[in-house]
């Protein structure tokens, strides 16, 4: 084979680079909405857009379809996950199971340090939703409730939790554009604080469901009003 046809170590990673580069593009776009729920991507006019070819798009739309954030139909490409109420339903049942295990672990055994970390999470959090920045807000959200996950020392627990964290994004934004003030969402994490420093067990349990069963309330309605 001609070396010139060998593709190097370093033109796969500077490929890989580049499809991760217009994956992060894609999913920033999908969250901000700029592309709608439904709508079909053109990997033509996004290569031109980017100012690549098609096979880094066309690679890119496949990862954020692993993710949960594209689907392709055979022969029409790829189109923007448009997701229902029963899958929200399925994502926020999935996140409670999760988040409720690690928030039993930690009762009565989060550290002090522990506690201090989610508490600079949580100011972190709060002033990045006083900022305008949803993009920043939606990702110290979901900051504060991985390192929730992390510290409770469960290594595959943490790896479920980022595979689920695509498709939470795309929840996260919903809760914002549902709930009636989105500032008071960040707020909403002291009580998970105040539960964690009670070291109560029932009231850790107690608080987590509260935290992700209203936010999924906020969304399932939405999404049924929305087709009223």
């Amino acid at each position: 084979m001609p070396a010139s046809s060998v593709a190097t170590p370093s033109a796969f990673i500077q490929q890989r680079n580049l499809v991760e580069q217009v994956a992060d593009y894609l999913t920033q776009a999908i969250i901000e909405q700029r592309f709608a729920p439904g709508e079909r991507l053109s990997e033509v006019q996004l290569a031109r857009d980017l100012g690549v070819s098609r096979a880094p798009v066309r690679e890119a739309a496949r990862l954020l379809e692993s993710r949960g954030l594209l689907v392709s139909q055979p022969r029409r490409g790829f189109f923007v996950r448009a997701l229902d109420a029963g899958e929200l339903a399925d994502i926020f049942d999935l996140r409670l199971c999760l988040e409720r295990h690690a928030m039993e672990r930690l009762a009565g055994a989060c550290l002090p340090e522990t506690l201090a970390a989610l508490r600079r999470q949580v100011e972190i959090l709060c002033e990045a939703s006083g900022s305008g920045d949803e993009s920043r807000r939606i990702e110290e959200d979901l900051a504060f409730h991985r390192l929730l996950i992390a510290s409770a020392g469960n290594r595959r627990l943490l790896r479920t939790f980022d595979d689920l964290a695509h498709e939470l994004r795309l929840c996260i934004t919903l809760i914002t554009k549902t709930h009636e003030a989105p500032e008071s969402i960040a707020e909403s994490h002291h009580l998970l604080l105040d539960a964690l420093a009670s070291g109560e067990g029932p009231r850790c349990r107690e608080a987590i469901d509260y935290h992700i069963g209203v936010a999924r309330d906020y969304v399932v309605r939405g999404i049924d009003g929305a087709r009223e």
